[in-house]
């Protein structure tokens, strides 16, 4: 799986070498919490690069509100980097390494014990800086020299849109639904119904919904696993829904309209609404 560092034999007709190679690796099904703590995710890198055998030189780790971590821990050999998306229990590391020495598998399994990952793909491994022993760059003939480059274009790069309009926009789909779990939400404010009302009157307007009849606030107790309030409002291009776990003190919204919105605005303002903890977001562009 990782024997792209092997370098041709001493008889091969064009040798190369790389200056450095280039891992990116994703971390898939995440353990629930651990990407939401910067330490955690600090600890996981360093762990990953002591064991892959690397020289860790210094390390710095930033948390962003309300959640994801961006950290580097620079080594000897170059770095290793993450970002890490709580929300969708998913974590992108990358390795670069200008050196023979380092182990990246132990590497890679090390990191995925620490973040609990479920599933690990590595997307992309590159040699970078590939150094030709046959290339005369010391000649002085300027027009020899400009023969020795090749200027290439990489034409069959697949690329993705990373905004949800981008997304949206290119799929044309019919309608967005955004299912958004927020914990350990405020108790006072899950178990009263004015101010679940409030929420979707605020969340309306700042999307620019237009509400159809009066929001649906409907208590259930008979089971105290799902006992609390459950939410309906239609909408003229669709419907909003919840319900609020008073066991837990969990929030579940589903919003779905035909006319787009941003799910990140609306999962960040139901968490800031609801002063969850944190949040889990999945979307669906439904044709």
């Amino acid at each position: 799986m990782l024997d792209k560092n092997i370098k041709p034999s001493a008889d091969s007709q064009d040798q190369v070498f790389a200056l450095g190679r280039q891992l990116t690796i994703e971390y898939y099904e995440c353990g629930q919490n651990v990407l939401l703590s910067c330490d955690a995710v600090e600890k996981a890198l360093l762990k990953g690069a002591d064991d892959s055998g690397a020289t860790i030189i210094s390390s710095s780790f930033h948390k962003f509100e309300p959640q994801g971590v961006s950290g580097v821990v620079i080594i000897a050999e170059s770095h290793f980097t993450v970002h890490a998306w709580p929300e969708h229990d998913y974590a992108a590391v990358d390795i670069f390494t200008c050196g023979d020495n380092i182990n990246l598998d132990a590497a890679i399994h090390s990191m995925e014990k620490s973040f609990g990952s479920g599933r690990v793909v590595i997307s992309s491994d590159q040699n970078r800086g590939i150094i030709s022993h046959s290339l005369d760059l010391k000649s002085d003939s300027k027009s020899q020299a400009k023969s020795d480059y090749i200027s290439e274009t990489i034409k069959d790069r697949t690329t993705l849109p990373i905004s949800w309009r981008k997304a949206y926009d290119k799929k044309d789909p019919w309608g967005v639904l955004t299912s958004v779990d927020i914990y350990d939400c405020a108790p006072d404010i899950i178990r009263d119904a004015k101010m679940i009302e409030k929420f979707v009157a605020d969340l309306c307007e700042l999307i620019k919904m237009k509400r159809f009849g009066n929001c649906q606030v409907v208590h259930f107790g008979e089971d105290e696993k799902v006992e609390g309030f459950s939410m309906t409002q239609l909408i003229e291009t669709s419907l909003i829904s919840g319900h609020f776990a008073n066991a837990t003190n969990a929030a579940y919204l589903d919003i779905f309209s035909c006319k787009f919105y941003e799910p990140r605005e609306v999962a960040e303002f139901a968490r800031s609404f609801f002063k969850g903890n944190n949040y889990k977001m999945q979307i669906a562009l439904r044709q």
